[in-house]
């Protein structure tokens, strides 16, 4: 069992930057692959960023390539996003979510622990 808890959210100006947090419980986190995605109101949810369970690899979607960059401390159990450039389009709840798999992490919206989410609102 993996429970994760984001934080770091915020308002913030277009062009700024914030960086989100994702603090997993248990013994067997650096054996998770660790992703990013985002809901915007009355849109899907969307695949944001991901990372390998030892952080050698990662993969982004299109439209934050460039722009954010994830990372992990698997001795803190942590997982970042380190967001710049923030557009208005961004705002959205931002979550975490763990699996063992990193394809399912980027190619299906179905891992298998899911935080409760972050808001992160751009102000244009």
């Amino acid at each position: 069992q993996v429970q994760l808890v984001e934080s770091g959210g915020g308002l913030v100006q277009a062009g700024g930057s914030l960086r989100l947090s994702c603090a997993a419980s248990g013994r067997t986190f650096s054996t998770y692959a660790m992703g990013w995605f985002r809901q915007a109101p009355g849109k899907e949810r969307e695949f944001v960023s991901a990372v390998s369970w030892s952080g050698g690899s990662t993969d982004y979607a299109d439209s934050v390539k460039g722009r954010f960059t994830v990372s992990r401390d698997n001795a803190k159990n942590t997982v970042y996003l380190q967001m710049n450039s923030l557009k208005p389009e961004d705002t959205a709840l931002y979550y975490c979510a763990a699996d063992v798999s990193m394809l399912v992490l980027t190619t299906t919206p179905l891992p298998r622990y899911w935080g409760q989410g972050t808001q992160v609102t751009v102000s244009s």
